[in-house]
């Protein structure tokens, strides 16, 4: 590996590998499995195939379906051939998957073969997409009959490494999702500046079980591809899913806490089969202590990695490293986002002033890293709002950084929830809730959960009588249910400081009292 030199484009390990190791595994996937030369003749063959529909440089194609090695395929070949990739989480909603879709500009929809039922019915509202491929697990599809019928081609000459390469959607303050747009040389900074804690040693597997329209699933699964290494890509990640990964040999993992959760919930049986993982990566979601600590005292031997980031930086911005978890004199450490990665550097800033607050005060975090997005797709008032001139990154976390250089995550300005890794903004949640007749405000908060770490909750004033069971039915029909209020409390008035704003302070309060928000 020192002797590679880092990579400008993202198809170029996957060619490398495909002529240094033609014959080595590169994906495995339920009953399939492809070898780097197999895995690169699909990519080349797919943007042979994107070519063929007039993709270009600057166009944009999206892909929706649970995991499938089609995604890292797309994501690849059109990636060398300067468009970008929009991966869309298959759990929105069909209003959501009509704004997503046209927001991103799409032309190419590769579409899982369950889903299409919910594209059809909003098929004639897709204003950009001229070709749908239709997409199944077990590969007995029209994809597959595509990249068959298509003539391999080689990355345009008009490339560059600053072209946009994925589209993440995340939900956005204005109440609709933003899609951060992450360029080629962003996604090779992140694989190699957070690849401390994730080396790969012989007869090692990479498991691929996070969600790839999650950061946390797509940059991770770059990490295998970087170092020549097999995945096994599971399509869920449900304990079936993941044990079945495991007895394939997988050995080095990134999932979200509340999936270790469970194993340990799982009993003695698994608890012994997850013990053979060397890597166990956790993010996107604060890891409860008491949890933490039960899995360290049930794994002894592997490697726990915490990572903290943002679908902006292109994920893990600052992780806490294995023996950070294990280190006797510095406990209180474990409920840090650990230091920065290479390459990276942080400023806690007063929110207020804008100046630089004294070492170990609280302030919003701003970081400073050639992970960051070239912005929002077509939003350029918002990533202007986002990027500083400078080019540093305001988070909206709250936080302070101690004298190790140990990153204290502690609350955010902005009324994002996090449960279960999942990123929701409270106003993306009111928007829908306000749409009710019998709603006259609302406001949406999060409260603390031993599973998911928090869960969405509503607070609402209503002018007719309603009940807690209608009005999350209501949201459930317009909403991921992930995003969908658990609990809603209806009341005569919400708490306003004296301009009028609504206090979610004093309504989180009685929740959170006695708990730290970032180590719940």
């Amino acid at each position: 590996m020192a002797d590679l030199p880092e990579p400008r484009f993202l198809d170029e390990r996957v060619a490398h590998w495909a002529a240094t190791q033609p014959d080595a595994e590169a994906m495995d996937y339920l009953d399939r499995n492809w070898t780097w030369a197999q895995w690169d003749d699909r990519i080349r063959r797919l943007a042979g195939a994107l070519a063929e529909r007039g993709v270009a440089r600057g166009d944009v194609v999206a892909f929706l379906d649970k995991n499938h090695p089609a995604c890292i395929e797309l994501t690849i070949a059109a990636a060398s051939q300067g468009a970008a990739t929009a991966i869309i989480n298959f759990r929105l909603a069909a209003d959501e998957l009509d704004y997503v879709l046209n927001d991103s500009d799409a032309k190419v929809l590769i579409a899982g073969k369950e889903f299409m039922e919910s594209i059809d019915k909003i098929r004639d509202k897709l204003t950009h997409v001229e070709h749908v491929i239709a997409v199944t697990p077990e590969g007995d599809d029209e994809y597959e009959k595509v990249l068959e019928a298509s003539t391999p081609v080689q990355r345009s000459d008009d490339v560059e490494p600053d072209d946009v390469a994925i589209i993440m959607y995340s939900s956005g303050t204005t109440g609709r999702p933003k899609g951060v747009e992450l360029t080629q040389a962003n996604i090779i900074a992140h694989t190699v500046n957070a690849h401390e804690g994730f080396e790969f040693d012989e007869g090692d597997k990479n498991m691929v079980s996070m969600p790839l329209f999650h950061v946390g699933g797509s940059s991770y699964a770059q990490f295998a591809i970087h170092d020549g290494f097999p995945s096994v890509m599971t399509r869920d990640v449900d304990g079936a899913a993941l044990a079945g990964a495991i007895f394939k040999g997988a050995n080095r993992t990134f999932l979200v806490p509340a999936v270790l959760a469970k194993v340990l919930d799982s009993g003695e049986d698994a608890v012994k089969l997850f013990a053979s993982l060397k890597t166990y990566g956790y993010g996107a979601s604060p890891m409860p202590l008491p949890l933490l600590r039960r899995a360290l005292e049930a794994w002894p031997e592997t490697d726990f990695i915490q990572a903290y980031g943002l679908t902006e930086l292109c994920g893990v911005i600052s992780h806490l490293l294995p023996e950070a978890h294990r280190d006797p004199g510095k406990e209180e450490r474990l409920s840090s986002a650990g230091t920065l990665v290479p390459n990276a550097e942080v400023r806690v800033v007063d929110p207020d002033t804008l100046d630089e607050v004294p070492a170990g005060e609280q302030g919003e975090l701003w970081f400073r890293s050639p992970q960051l997005m070239k912005g929002y797709h077509n939003k350029p008032e918002a990533t202007a709002e986002a990027i500083t001139e400078d080019g540093w990154f305001r988070t909206g976390d709250i936080g302070r950084v101690d004298d190790g250089g140990f990153i204290f995550v502690e609350d955010r300005l902005k009324d994002m929830i996090i449960s279960g890794g999942e990123n929701i903004y409270s106003i993306e949640v009111e928007r829908v809730l306000a749409e009710h007749e019998a709603v006259i405000e609302v406001a949406v908060i999060g409260v603390p959960d031993e599973k998911w770490g928090e869960v969405v909750k509503a607070v609402v004033v209503v002018e007719q009588e309603v009940s807690e069971k209608d009005l999350i039915a209501f949201a459930r029909e317009r909403l991921a249910a992930y995003k969908c209020p658990k609990t809603i409390d209806i009341t005569d008035e919400l708490p306003r400081n004296p301009t009028g704003k609504v206090l979610k302070k004093e309504l989180r309060k009685p929740h959170w009292d006695g708990r730290d928000r970032a180590t719940v």
